[in-house]
């Protein structure tokens, strides 16, 4: 098992790495999975949106995509975050840079565990669910 961090040519660091890893480990246990090897990487709005065109056929900027890779019940996966759009949404929030991006790694990793967002219930499921960790996070 490992969770890594990595970073595009960006100039942001997250900080509360160990923190924040403990935090997913939770997440990841609190659904009666396994964390395997998950890793996290910082990227601009350039090359996520050339993932989500060759990937996903949206062409589009997005914050987050989640790639599954999981075996079983073991979660494994890769999760892009835009930095620049995170940002973005940090502002038109009213929220810090640093909870914008733990909520939107919170998202990816609910998605790797199953959790969907196409319709408003499953919208509305995943926020709460994100809400309740990032208070846990919070303390």
């Amino acid at each position: 098992m490992s969770l890594r961090i990595f970073y595009d040519d960006i100039g942001y660091r997250l900080d509360g790495w160990r923190k924040i890893r403990n935090l997913i480990e939770k997440i990841i246990g609190n659904e009666k999975k396994t964390t395997g090897d998950l890793n996290f990487i910082i990227t601009d709005d350039i090359s996520l949106r050339k993932i989500n065109v060759q990937f996903l056929e949206h062409g589009y900027n997005t914050d987050v995509i989640a790639f599954n890779y999981n075996d079983g019940d073991i979660i494994h996966g890769e999760v892009y975050i835009s930095i620049e759009t995170v940002k973005n949404n940090a502002h038109n929030y009213n929220v810090s840079l640093k909870k914008e991006v733990l909520r939107v790694m919170i998202h990816g990793v609910l998605h790797l565990i199953g959790y969907d967002d196409k319709t408003d219930l499953q919208k509305v499921i995943m926020r709460d669910i994100e809400d309740k960790y990032l208070r846990i996070f919070e303390g």
